[in-house]
């Protein structure tokens, strides 16, 4: 929590993991824009972007997933001890990885909030948003979360979110109102 004049900015990280094409990404760039409009001090680390810039070099293999969300889940509780909301859409596939994320939270007593986007592999593959699932379909890549590699839902988020089952909007307001629930806006 950092102060701003007389008043204490409490940040807090809401991390979104799903299957590639779930709707993370555009659930909060959603979510972004409404707490920003609220005057929140907002980030989005995009898990395309971290990639490119944090994570450069590191392939798809479990070890290197799991140093991935470890730098992640790192730069996501500095941003929030600081007053950020920090929005994290990453896949994430591993319980374990995001597991140490939320204790490296609760350590140092930063708020964490997780929401599986559950969008089912069948809605996610029709959306391929990045031409993923065609791609491992047409043997071109190997190694896609939630097809030919795992991903391990998690079995007791502090939100679930169907996204083929309502709007961009309607997501973004239910993890809004969950935030605002438990005090952290």
């Amino acid at each position: 929590m950092t102060t701003v004049g007389e008043e204490n900015v409490t940040g807090a990280t809401i991390w979104l993991t799903g299957l590639p094409s779930a709707g993370k990404t555009t659930i909060a760039y959603e979510l972004a824009d409404r707490l920003r409009a609220a005057g929140r001090r907002v980030e989005v680390l995009d898990g395309d972007e971290i990639r490119e810039f944090l994570s450069a070099g590191l392939g798809f293999s479990r070890e290197d997933r799991h140093t991935n969300v470890q730098r992640i889940g790192f730069v996501a509780e500095l941003l929030a001890s600081n007053g950020v909301h920090v929005l994290v859409p990453v896949i994430a596939p591993y319980a374990d990885s995001r597991e140490a994320v939320r204790k490296r939270h609760q350590r140092e007593g930063t708020p964490y909030v997780e929401v599986h986007v559950a969008t089912p592999v069948e809605v996610c593959s029709v959306r391929d948003v990045k031409g993923l699932y065609a791609r491992q379909a047409a043997g071109e890549i190997s190694g896609l979360t939630g097809v030919d590699d795992p991903y391990e839902e998690p079995e007791t988020p502090d939100l679930r979110i169907e996204s083929q089952n309502q709007t961009v909007q309607e997501s973004a307001a239910a993890v809004h109102a969950l935030l605002t629930e438990r005090g952290l806006l």
